[in-house]
């Protein structure tokens, strides 16, 4: 299919983008790959198309005392090549080397598929397990919001009118921290049929229990201390948090979540 009819409007900075946005009636769009389909099936008719790929305040890279600032235009190959610094010890590269294809990820950007926000996307979990912080600005000025309150919903997000997601705020793990992501897909390149994420970092007292692919934002669990201990067992968190689920979908969080423990504790799932 063909998109429906719609202007074309290559940004030459930050505040050209969000002038153009600030109608409501175009779109921003970085790399394309989760928003051209959805165009192409008309599933979209933006006005407008705001390209913001190019921009410098979103292609750079900070590094700061206790984080890395990635800009959101940063795409998923360039942190697979190592082209920009990974703030964990190599967990980012192995995330960005499992997203969809190689096409997909020369061209689809950070910043997008966080404010794509799909439910079975990658960044949006691991992120979230990471505690990362999405920087954006808009009308109203810059302003900073942990990525688990920035994913509001199913494709929901707390971008306002005019905003723009500018940056993606990484902390940087202490000494000790390790980390376990697990996602099941029936074959490689589709979405994830569940998928989890565990950080313990004793060096900063950051723990953290995700679980993703649910058909909605991400969920942190609650006590991720008690999971990790051992005193409360994954598939007790797991029915806890979603007692509404069938038990065949069920069984694949809790797998989820056994695999990204073990990953990140050791140990067998």
């Amino acid at each position: 299919m063909k998109p429906a009819p719609f202007d074309y409007f290559g940004a030459g900075g930050l505040e050209d983008a969000m002038a153009a946005l600030s109608g409501g009636a175009a779109k921003p769009m970085a790399g394309n790959q989760s928003l051209g389909p959805m165009l192409n099936l008309r599933l979209a008719r933006p006005a407008a198309l705001v390209d913001v790929s190019l921009l410098p305040e979103l292609r750079g890279v900070e590094e700061g005392p206790d984080w890395v600032r990635l800009g959101a235009a940063v795409t998923h190959a360039e942190i697979e090549d190592g082209e920009v610094p990974d703030p964990t010890p190599g967990w980012l590269q192995a995330v960005a080397a499992n997203i969809a294809y190689r096409a997909v990820r020369n061209r689809g950007t950070l910043g997008g598929s966080l404010a794509h926000a799909d439910p079975a996307a990658d960044w949006c979990v691991v992120m979230t397990g990471l505690g990362a912080m999405a920087l954006l600005d808009g009308p109203e000025g810059p302003r900073r919001v942990a990525v688990e309150r920035f994913l509001t919903g199913p494709f929901a997000t707390d971008l306002r009118g005019g905003e723009i997601l500018t940056a993606v705020e990484v902390p940087l793990p202490g000494e000790g921290a390790r980390w376990g992501y697990w996602k099941f897909m029936r074959q490689v390149g589709e979405f994830a049929k569940a998928s989890a994420a565990v950080l313990v970092d004793p060096g900063t007292g950051r723990v953290r229990c995700v679980l993703g692919a649910l058909g909605r934002q991400p969920l942190l669990l609650g006590d991720p201390q008690a999971i990790v201990d051992g005193r409360v067992e994954p598939a007790e968190a797991v029915r806890a948090a979603l007692p509404e689920r069938a038990a065949a979908d069920l069984a694949l969080h809790v797998t989820a979540l056994a695999r990204a423990l073990a990953e990140a504790c050791g140990g067998a799932a």
